[in-house]
């Protein structure tokens, strides 16, 4: 039995991912958490070993990793949010640089030279993309647009660097949208869809905020996402970076649209501009193949499902 580890395992990606570990079997998994909050509300409570751990503690870090011997990392912990970072760069390159290098580090001083490291990284450090750009590959420029894009571009590089100077068997993945049920506000879709869901229960006025909705995603439904992160830690190469994309992009528009076509309400769009960011993109879509091709990954659930779920799951907690 494979002894794993998440990092962020009581994050919204972290349970997925654990839920679906426990359902291929064969898996022992450990998962960190930060906050008691976190743990309490995660699906996985009582199916995995929680250890409370901030990452960024490097000598906490390294007696779980030296106690724990674990066969694979899965680094998923993580500042996550774009607008966030705007606010806060500071606090985005702490939170995702010093962890990951506490994490490295350890592996590297336990000698941990056969565990096999999920780095998860993000599209959003393809940044500015031009039409000529796409569908965007592992090979299309780095033009950071958020602090947040910036931070990831380290973690990436990092992740390159230690393989290339310790040997750490790390795999880089670049996920580029996902979503779906469990994600917390801060996100377009979750954001959309518990402000229709307040609506429908009289909590707000039927009137709802909206930044720029012709900007256009790849967007992945989470529970997708979640089967190409095992198959790429078996099949894909140390060192190596792959995209992770349905290679569709959708106009935030549509989603909007979907969402209201979902609720008897009637409800009015405003725009506000705090919603706004400093830069934005206007297309972004994956170009997957180099994945694919070692792994036979295809995304399964429809888009129009993903947005629905993701509204009755704010139905079902507002």
């Amino acid at each position: 039995m494979k002894k794993v580890l998440i990092t962020g395992a009581s994050g919204f990606v972290g349970g997925y991912l654990a839920e679906h570990l426990l359902s291929l079997g064969d898996y022992d998994i450990y998962g960190t958490y930060h906050s008691e909050s976190s743990k309490d509300s995660s699906p996985v409570k009582d199916k995995i070993h929680f250890l409370q751990l901030n990452l960024m503690d490097k000598e906490a870090t390294k007696t779980l990793i030296e106690r724990l011997q674990p066969d694979e990392v899965y680094h998923l912990a993580a500042a996550s949010s774009v607008g966030a970072s705007f606010k806060d760069p500071i606090s985005t390159f702490h939170s995702n640089i010093d962890s990951e290098l506490s994490l490295f580090e350890s592996l590297k001083e336990a000698q941990l030279f056969d565990t096999k490291v999920l780095l998860v990284s993000s599209a959003e450090v393809y940044g500015y993309v031009t039409p000529e750009d796409l569908p965007v590959d592992e090979s299309t420029p780095l033009r950071p647009a958020s602090p947040y894009s910036v931070s990831k571009i380290a973690q990436d590089f990092l992740g390159f660097q230690y393989n290339l100077s310790y040997k750490l068997p790390i795999i880089r993945v670049r996920p580029f949208n996902h979503v779906g049920p469990r994600q917390a506000t801060g996100f377009v879709v979750s954001d959309f869809a518990k402000q229709i869901a307040e609506i429908e229960k009289g909590i707000l006025q039927p009137v709802i905020k909206v930044g720029n909705l012709e900007a256009k995603r790849d967007f992945t439904d989470v529970r997708d996402m979640v089967r190409a992160y095992p198959l790429l830690l078996e099949k894909g190469k140390s060192g190596e970076v792959y995209n992770i994309g349905s290679g569709t992009s959708h106009k935030i528009q549509e989603i909007l649209d979907i969402l209201i076509g979902n609720s008897s309400m009637e409800i009015t769009v405003e725009v506000d501009p705090h919603k706004l960011r400093p830069s934005d993109v206007a297309e972004i879509v994956a170009d997957s193949q180099k994945m694919k091709q070692i792994t036979g990954w295809t995304p399964e659930i429809p888009f129009e499902k993903t947005i629905k779920d993701t509204l009755d799951y704010w139905r079902n907690i507002v």
